[in-house]
């Protein structure tokens, strides 16, 4: 990674690349700082602790949820929007039919994006007044003190996206998960500070310390491991003759990561987990909400077995189901046939998509278990060890691993076209 960064730098057009990109994330962390007028942040302090769905926004924000800066929704709306016309594209003929028109069918999705995040950044920023004003935050209770921090929120939303996308088109990486990328990687000096105090105070000790590390350490090897592993179902392409002449076969392999549907299963498991919580602390008194928030035999009542549990099986589900919707077996088989490919030992047509759907349903199982013993890593920390409030997750690693590989490919493959001979020794 090193190497390629310094051969990178060595590069005219990619250092103005690096340079902008590193300006265009500084006046970012600039507005993470800068707070919405009328809110008191420390009313609110517990909604964003570890493990919540506001705790996971938080994340993605690098703290600017539990300051409520500007930048408190972060990317959010544009998250919720690409996910949503993902499912779309499947569900509605007229989008996937979009899709398959090559880049412009993909330019004019990435608008209808854009346009859908900012009706979902206005819901958000209302939903984030409405939390807000129910735990007495709001200094000002006025109209247009309303009107003020629900336009900040979401104007300040729409700039990211913006932003984002400068860097994808000007800088290096791909814009909205590099900001992503750094909100993360900027808890990490609170996460050294929180262990250090908890070795100052006696809570644990030097030897307990060095386990910590030696685990996360472990854990980021996992991780780094699992999204560059990938199943590659062999394909063999039968020779076509052109004229007189006669072009051979040739093998080639259908990759299919382990870690494809990355952190999307979790996303939509917390969402699933916290929206009973959530609604229930608006509405205390019923019994219900008694239940789900109070009761210990409640599966959304957090660090508990149960919640564990459900929490495990649903981030399976969600990872195979994201797997199956976004890949198509019977698709593949017949644009497979079409070009004369079969794979070795399977007959073409239906057989060929059944035995893809058996591989793809393998490796979706197998992903999504990996990703839900990462997802219940604090829980398990939490309520098992003496490491108690540490903002450390797998979740993190899982977004930070998977955006530096796929920025530094990116770069690589930017040498590669510009023939730089030290990056190909």
């Amino acid at each position: 990674m090193l190497s390629t960064l310094r051969n990178a730098w060595k590069v005219e057009d990619l250092r103005k690349r690096i340079i902008f990109t590193l300006l265009m994330i500084t006046i970012f962390r600039m507005g993470n700082f800068i707070p919405v007028p009328g809110i008191d942040a420390s009313k609110f302090a517990n909604l964003t602790k570890s493990g919540t769905l506001f705790g996971f926004y938080d994340l993605l924000s690098g703290g600017a949820f539990s300051r409520f800066s500007i930048f408190a929704m972060g990317v959010t709306p544009y998250i919720n929007a690409s996910i949503i016309m993902q499912l779309l594209t499947v569900a509605i003929p007229s989008l996937e039919a979009l899709s398959k028109e090559g880049d412009d069918g993909r330019k004019k999705i990435q608008k209808y994006t854009r346009y859908s995040s900012i009706p979902l950044g206005l819901l958000q920023a209302f939903g984030t007044y409405a939390i807000i004003s129910r735990y007495g935050a709001l200094r000002y209770t006025s109209k247009f003190s309303i009107f003020l921090i629900i336009l900040t929120l979401t104007t300040a939303s729409i700039f990211l996206i913006w932003l984002g996308e400068q860097i994808t088109d000007k800088g290096v990486g791909n814009g909205i998960s590099l900001l992503i990328f750094v909100n993360i990687i900027s808890r990490f000096p609170q996460t050294v500070y929180q262990i250090t105090g908890l070795e100052k105070a006696g809570t644990v000790n030097m030897i307990q310390v060095i386990l910590f590390v030696v685990v996360a350490l472990a854990l980021l090897t996992a991780v780094v491991i699992t999204n560059i592993g990938e199943r590659r179902i062999p394909v063999q392409y039968a020779g076509k003759s052109f004229g007189r002449k006669m072009a051979k076969g040739q093998s080639s392999y259908i990759p299919i990561n382990m870690n494809a549907s990355g952190v999307i299963g979790i996303i939509f498991a917390i969402s699933v987990m916290q929206f009973p919580a959530t609604i229930a602390q608006f509405m205390p008194n019923l019994k219900v909400s008694q239940f789900i928030i109070a009761s210990p035999y409640s599966p959304f009542k957090q660090n508990t077995w149960q919640y564990a549990i459900v929490y495990f099986l649903l981030i399976v589900f969600f990872t195979w189901f994201y797997s199956e919707v976004t890949f198509k077996p019977d698709e593949m088989a017949d644009n497979m046939h079409k070009s004369s490919g079969f794979i070795p030992g399977v007959r073409p047509g239906q057989p060929t998509a059944e035995y893809i759907g058996k591989v793809l349903f393998r490796i979706s199982i197998l992903g999504g278990t990996f990703a839900a013993l990462i997802a219940i890593l604090p829980i398990i920390v939490d309520g098992y060890t003496s490491f108690k409030g540490i903002s450390f997750g797998g979740t993190a690693l899982l977004i930070e691993v998977g955006v530096a590989l796929e920025t530094m490919k990116q770069l690589q493959s930017q040498l590669v076209m510009r023939h730089y001979k030290g990056f190909l020794k």
